[in-house]
């Protein structure tokens, strides 16, 4: 017998099992691997501010069509990584303290809000969650270290339930991962930024709103000066 549920007359497809049509892990397209690739050396500074992408280079480099190139770089524009300047074509955008600046003071106001909403209705998955991510963050690796610190707020933001501010935030993530980078590698650090996490998580977990603002607030001014001064010595 067939595993797919008879379709009656007039019935829709609210009439499918919940996990009927559902991929659980769709196959990543070599667009995919291409934009991952291209944004990780960006990130990491292998492409510095100002260096210009060329097509043929970067289909010789990453083994793909011109087509593919193309796709990616318009993926990156719009993340604010990549910009099209007259008479020389697409380049690595430049991140000066001004846009910085803007970039902090955004996610002081979301991010502090997100962890004190968090913190007055988390459950014990979401310090779970948490607490997975730091585990992770703090096995080191750059590309696991992202991944995980972009779970950590995705979990607090999606408890709070403030979907809109994480899509505001996921807009600005390649800016937020070229700071992040920027300021992990700073040696000047008061607290290591996994422990300025942790605080963020404890105070979530001892269900105190106040007292995960004032972590958050605490972490990216730290984090902010760190990217002043390193921004302005460039």
């Amino acid at each position: 017998m067939s595993r797919w549920p008879h379709k009656a007359k007039g019935d829709g497809m609210e009439h499918l099992a919940p996990d009927e049509l559902r991929i659980d892990r769709p196959p990543q397209t070599l667009r995919g691997i291409a934009l991952d690739r291209l944004r990780a050396a960006i990130i990491a500074g292998r492409f510095p501010g100002g260096t210009r992408l060329v097509e043929r280079t970067l289909c010789d480099q990453l083994g793909v069509s011109r087509s593919v190139v193309r796709e990616v770089i318009r993926v990156l524009e719009t993340e604010g990584l990549v910009e099209t300047l007259p008479h020389r074509g697409p380049v690595v955008a430049r991140l000066d303290w001004a846009q910085a600046r803007q970039v902090y003071d955004i996610r002081r106001q979301l991010e502090g809000s997100a962890a004190e909403v968090c913190a007055t209705v988390a459950d014990a998955g979401v310090d779970a969650a948490l607490a997975q991510a730091l585990a992770q963050i703090r096995e080191g690796g750059d590309e696991g270290v992202f991944v995980a610190t972009t779970r950590f707020y995705e979990v607090i933001f999606a408890a709070a339930g403030h979907h809109i501010a994480w899509e505001i935030v996921q807009r600005l993530n390649g800016r937020i991962s070229r700071l992040r980078a920027l300021t992990l590698a700073a040696t000047e650090r008061a607290v290591p930024g996994p422990e300025r996490m942790a605080r963020i998580a404890a105070a979530i977990a001892a269900r105190d709103g106040a007292r995960a603002r004032r972590a958050v607030e605490d972490h990216l001014t730290e984090a902010a000066a760190l990217a002043q001064h390193a921004l302005e010595a460039e």
